[in-house]
């Protein structure tokens, strides 16, 4: 069996957590952390016992079949179900290797999302509005909590920013495949003679890093306050309640004033910088790992332009898996996003699967 010293690994760290869990001694914090590492590892455990149990009866019947007389019913039925494992047996291998695979440690986390308005002006403006509205319904869909934590509008309809946090199980390890340069090709309302124009939005998906995944000194940080206004320079509150926060040692700087309580605006920009900060730090690391190759898909670039609206035929494009949907309204309401990252999931599994040969 593949990964035999890899599974016998991870076998005999599972007995010891499983001593380790009934020790009366354990302290709460503990407890907790050992029954999360138990609970990763038991389908692995599950999965490789399955896998070794088909094995072991393949061996029986085999042995069974080169015993018994060629014209035998008993062989035909031993045949039979030697067969039926043997059909069984790569989907069993796939799942182990799978499940064998390193996981980023961040897939659990929730995420702050920020979609900004690229080339195109207004009409890529109302677009990012049109995507962070499809990421909205998405959550909905799949009961996360959406809370919308900065808007920038234009005043028609679209934003120029928007920022929100998206909360729930297993957040990050779906949406991080919407970070890139998401285009749409469409007839602007505005538009006389019925010409396509072509414009652009940028999705960026930061799990949300807690306090202990990124250290931020008060000492590196430049607090500012001023008076909050709104589309067009129309005051929204006469105090000064708006917070722009600098992180000195990058230049990161975060800017909010949707809240009417200064307290309020710096508390939800310090989330959206703490998740700034671990995104650089992600990406550090990542470029430490693999200098010299990013992976196509989920490498959270920016500038890579990952999928293509096409209004005029209806069509969805993601250019990372050439894949392609039929219907824009079902696409903006959220109800395919899931094929899609579906498809950008399998992609990367099965790119892991060939690096480790």
């Amino acid at each position: 069996m593949k990964f035999d010293e890899q599974i016998d690994k991870i076998s005999k760290r599972h007995a010891e957590l499983s001593e380790q869990l009934i020790e009366p001694s354990i302290s709460a914090d503990d407890r907790i952390r050992l029954s999360k590492e138990y609970a990763e590892l038991s389908p692995i455990i599950e999965a490789a016992d399955e896998l070794r149990r088909v094995h072991d009866e393949m061996k029986d019947l085999a042995k069974l079949i080169a015993e018994s007389d060629s014209d035998s019913e008993f062989r035909k039925l031993a045949e039979s179900e030697f067969f039926a494992l043997k059909h069984d047996e790569p989907k069993l291998e796939r799942q182990v290797q799978l499940l064998l695979l390193p996981r980023d440690r961040d897939d659990d986390k929730n995420v702050i999302m920020e979609v900004r308005a690229g080339t195109g002006g207004g009409e890529a403006a109302l677009f990012a509005s049109d995507l962070f509205r499809m990421y909205q319904r998405y959550a909905e869909m799949r009961v996360w909590r959406f809370e919308v934590l900065h808007l920038s509008e234009t005043g028609l309809g679209g934003f120029k920013e928007a920022t929100a946090s998206i909360t729930g199980p297993g957040v990050f390890a779906r949406m991080k495949f919407e970070s890139g340069v998401h285009r749409v090709q469409r007839v602007p309302k505005t538009e006389t003679s019925g010409r396509i124009h072509t414009s652009a939005a940028t999705v960026a998906v930061l799990p949300e890093a807690e306090e202990v995944d990124i250290q931020i000194d008060d000492k590196d940080l430049r607090i500012d306050v001023f008076r909050a206004s709104g589309p067009g320079g129309q005051s929204v509150n006469t105090t000064d309640s708006a917070v722009r926060i600098t992180h000195l040692p990058t230049g990161t700087v975060v800017s909010q004033q949707d809240e009417k309580s200064q307290h309020k605006n710096r508390a939800k920009g310090m989330r959206i910088m703490r998740a700034r900060l671990y995104e650089q730090k992600r990406a550090v690391q990542a470029e430490e790992r693999a200098a010299d190759r990013r992976s196509q898909v989920g490498s959270g670039d920016r500038s890579e332009r990952v999928r293509t609206y096409n209004f005029p035929q209806g069509r969805i494009t993601d250019h990372r898996i050439n894949v392609s949907e039929f219907d824009m309204d079902k696409m903006l309401r959220g109800e395919l996003l899931d094929p899609f990252i579906d498809a950008l999931l399998a992609n990367d599994q099965a790119n892991k699967l060939a690096e480790l040969g």
